[in-house]
């Protein structure tokens, strides 16, 4: 239905485009700096264990876990997920990526009140994901704009996420940058430099998020409205 509609190819083409070069961007750092080894030979299990150390986190566990870029750290258990060729990989890359998961390891650690609140909104977003679209849906076919409204309202929490993400991201990028740097893992200004490559460009995907949930957003105000001015 609304690939269909023009008004919302206008809306979302951007968005669209947006995305897909922040996904090319995104492999593409990572697949250069993935083929440089850094000088230190740590692996990203190795440089996890040692930053773990470092950072007094002694309560957090590293495992792996499928898929490519897949890494995570998961706060419900205090685990470091690392995918195979991050806790495999001694490349900048690597060690860029784990450095950041465990950015967030410290975030959970002090409290990080970004990340509390995004936690917070997480079951408000997974309801209003789907609720909100129904009750837009709705309130258009019956003609009834309250309903529309509340479903605006609903569904907004997504872009309210995608923003929450932000400060959370970035940060946690800022923290791995010190780890790194502090640790000597990472030795040369070279190599600092292709850890801010991969990480700006793993920050580029949140920023493509919010602008495509503030695009969808705008598109429904403007649905909606457009039908009561009718």
């Amino acid at each position: 239905m609304f690939f269909l509609n023009p008004t919302y190819l206008l809306f979302m083409a951007p968005a669209f485009l947006i995305m897909a070069l922040t996904s090319w961007y995104v492999k593409s750092s990572y697949t250069k700096w993935s083929r440089v080894p850094a000088g230190s030979r740590f692996s990203g299990y190795e440089a996890a264990q040692r930053l773990i150390r470092s950072s007094g986190l002694y309560g957090v566990q590293i495992q792996g876990t499928s898929g490519q870029l897949s890494d995570h750290y998961d706060p419900r258990n205090n685990t470091l997920f690392l995918s195979r060729d991050v806790a495999n990989g001694s490349s900048v890359a690597s060690l860029a990526i784990a450095a950041h998961e465990l950015g967030h390891a410290q975030q959970d650690a002090e409290d990080y009140f970004p990340l509390r609140f995004r936690a917070a909104l997480v079951p408000m977003v997974n309801i209003g994901s789907y609720l909100g679209w129904i009750l837009i849906m709705i309130g258009l076919f019956l003609q009834l704009t309250q309903i529309a409204w509340l479903g605006v309202l609903v569904f907004s929490g997504g872009a309210v996420f995608a923003l929450a993400t932000l400060p959370v991201e970035f940060d946690a990028s800022a923290r791995a940058k010190r780890m790194l740097a502090d640790s000597g893992i990472i030795q040369t200004e070279d190599e600092m430099r292709g850890v801010r490559t991969v990480l700006n460009a793993a920050a580029l995907t949140y920023v493509a998020a919010l602008i495509t949930a503030v695009l969808q957003l705008l598109y429904y105000v403007m649905l909606i409205g457009g039908r009561r001015r009718n």
